[in-house]
């Protein structure tokens, strides 16, 4: 039961928010705009989608190196692209990061490296988000002076920033404690935390690399827009989409679906964009994101991790 409830409470409220949008659109209206799109503009938006697992890969390398931590290129585009296949079929991002966690544990990385390297890419990759949507936010007041709670972003950034200072000076806890392990374990986190964001050369491209991913994504939705002929704009989508991705990266539905329809059809009403075209741009956003994430399976059953879950369970 324990096993199988975050799936069962993540699935009901997936469901319960799209029965919700579903009921609130004209779905003949949807299913006509859906008939409409470019066949040519579908597959640019695909390649951005694998683009971005490619983009992932290269953030969760960066932050390897700056571990100092013996994982090739390859081997981090695999281990990646296998993560992201099990989080579209786990129940949040999270069950791809353990994932990926645990191939790259079997990979060869120590425990410590393997945990705090997925941690931290984890960690950069929301930060550039909120530092994103904090830097875009005069044009999205520009653009919707009425939109509310203006004064999040720049806060979620502040908190952003002190997080990352707290995770550095975890190593500064009581001598006492440090026969727990788990207090060991937060002070190797504290140390790799100061390798990778104390030092700007690994720091700062990381965090690059995770902001032009975040620009990535709003470009695959811009790319879907026009092949629908929708009027927005690519500035349009650089400052509402990351905002809804932001609330995606909340584990509390099953690969962000309901929730990303939800938002996307609330932020893109903002100007103007009818409901049923909002929901179909984010239904064939989610769909193509999934079709970039579906080859990890392939990746997955190519890369000799399933012969090591049977030596694992016949050892």
């Amino acid at each position: 039961m324990k096993r199988w409830l975050p799936w069962l409470l993540k699935g009901a409220l997936s469901a319960g928010l799209i029965w919700f949008v579903f009921r609130k659109v004209d779905l003949a209206s949807a299913w006509s705009q859906a008939k409409t799109l470019d066949p040519l503009m579908l597959v640019l938006a695909l390649a951005l989608a694998l683009f971005q697992v490619w983009l992932g890969a290269v953030r969760w390398w960066l932050v390897l190196r700056a571990l100092k931590a013996s994982f090739t290129a390859t081997q981090a585009l695999v281990v990646y692209y296998i993560g992201v296949f099990f989080s579209i079929v786990l129940p949040g991002a999270i069950g791809g990061d353990a994932v990926r966690m645990w191939q790259a544990r079997r990979s060869g990385l120590s425990l410590a490296a393997s945990v705090n390297s997925v941690m931290l890419e984890r960690a950069a990759t929301v930060l550039g988000l909120v530092l994103l949507v904090a830097a875009t936010q005069p044009l999205l007041l520009a653009r919707v002076p009425t939109i509310p709670g203006s004064w999040v972003f720049p806060l979620l950034s502040a908190l952003g920033v002190v997080g990352i200072l707290v995770l550095s000076l975890l190593d500064r806890l009581p001598d006492s404690l440090n026969h727990l392990r788990l207090v060991r374990g937060l002070m190797h986190l504290a140390s790799d935390t100061r390798a990778l964001f104390f030092r700007p050369v690994w720091g700062g491209s990381t965090l690059a690399v995770a902001i032009f991913g975040h620009v990535n994504l709003a470009l695959q939705v811009y790319v879907l827009a026009v092949g629908l002929g929708l009027d927005i704009s690519v500035v349009d989508c650089l400052v509402l989409v990351p905002p809804v991705i932001l609330i995606m990266t909340l584990p509390i539905s099953i690969a962000g679906w309901g929730v990303r329809e939800t938002a996307m059809v609330a932020a893109f009403g903002y100007i103007g964009t009818e409901p049923h075209s909002a929901l179909v741009l984010s239904v064939l956003f989610g769909l193509t994101c999934t079709a970039g994430a579906l080859p990890g399976g392939l990746v997955w059953l190519l890369s000799g991790v399933r012969a090591q879950v049977r030596e694992g369970e016949q050892g």
